[in-house]
């Protein structure tokens, strides 16, 4: 039943995204390009805490490498695009690897802490080094992926599918059932043989390279790469919320949150500082009253765990 829903859902969104381009402007677009990168940010997010249990707090860690390697390469090298893509998401798996080895180790809140701090130590190391890195300003990147907004769209359009489609077929496989049954209790599935810290780094690392590859793309539509776009903790935020919203343990659903809270912010813009208020308090509401998240309660999957 569950599929038969996911489908029925799934199809006709994707129909509807796909003729999008025919009836709105460059604006909505634009809007919904960011989205969709964030939605690979949010499902990425979602394999590691909503199946392997781990609470990432800096899922901007990863992506500002992998967008600070493709911005550095494009800029003073000159590299095209798809190599810096591809090193950019080869760096986010390294320095997630390293990232994750010893943090794995730990239990609780610890290995959140750790993710948050490596976020932190990210942007001193940014701002440090501005002569490189262009420090709170930003670097410029040369090359952009396109300056039609359609394309841009589609590009978007067309990675976010790939990537869901990669990530929600990875956690119905025997490799997301292990990673549940560790996350739900890692005493008990080491007793019966998985080696919980192997699956759990392999989820660390595909993590990664999604979230790598997606911020590599953004910052290629965006033309620049600084702290506030890719690095800062409130994009760590709003990936962990968008990701909540649409459902925890759906994949899915972190696409449909993340396309949720960038069309409310801009719905809300008029209303000044208000609009975080009021986006924050339905995030607040929906984590409450419906834990299951939007396409978590819609597949009857949700409810507290």
């Amino acid at each position: 039943m569950a599929r038969n829903r996911t489908f029925l859902l799934v199809a006709p969104a994707l129909i509807v995204m796909a003729l999008l381009p025919l009836g709105v402007g460059g604006y909505i677009l634009g809007l919904l390009t960011v989205a969709y990168y964030t939605a690979v940010f949010a499902m990425s997010w979602d394999l590691l805490f909503g199946f392997a249990g781990e609470v990432n707090f800096g899922p901007s860690f990863l992506i500002g490498v992998g967008a600070y390697v493709a911005a550095l390469l494009n800029h003073y090298w000159g590299w095209p695009i798809p190599a810096c893509l591809a090193c950019g998401a080869v760096a986010a798996v390294i320095g997630g690897a390293v990232l994750a080895v010893p943090a794995l180790r730990l239990s609780g809140p610890y290995f959140g802490l750790i993710t948050l701090v490596a976020v932190l130590m990210l942007q001193n190391i940014i701002v440090l080094n501005a002569g490189i890195t262009g420090g709170e300003i930003g670097i410029d990147i040369p090359d952009v992926l396109s300056i039609d907004e359609t394309t841009n769209y589609f590009y978007a359009f067309g990675f976010m599918v790939v990537s869901g489609g990669i990530l929600f077929g990875l956690s119905r496989s025997p490799v997301g059932l292990i990673l549940q049954a560790s996350g739900q209790d890692a005493i008990e599935a080491a007793a019966l043989g998985f080696n919980v810290a192997k699956h759990k780094l392999t989820a660390f690392c595909i993590s990664a390279f999604f979230s790598g590859l997606a911020g590599g793309m953004l910052i290629f539509y965006m033309g620049t790469a600084s702290v506030g776009t890719v690095v800062d903790i409130a994009v760590g935020v709003n990936v962990i919320i968008a990701a909540v919203l649409g459902g925890r343990r759906t994949i899915l659903g972190a696409a449909v949150g993340s396309i949720f809270l960038i069309g409310a912010n801009e719905v809300l813009r008029p209303l000044g500082q208000l609009a975080t208020f009021v986006v924050s308090a339905v995030a607040l509401v929906v984590i409450l009253f419906f834990p299951g998240g939007f396409l978590g309660n819609y597949l009857h999957t949700g409810g507290r765990e």
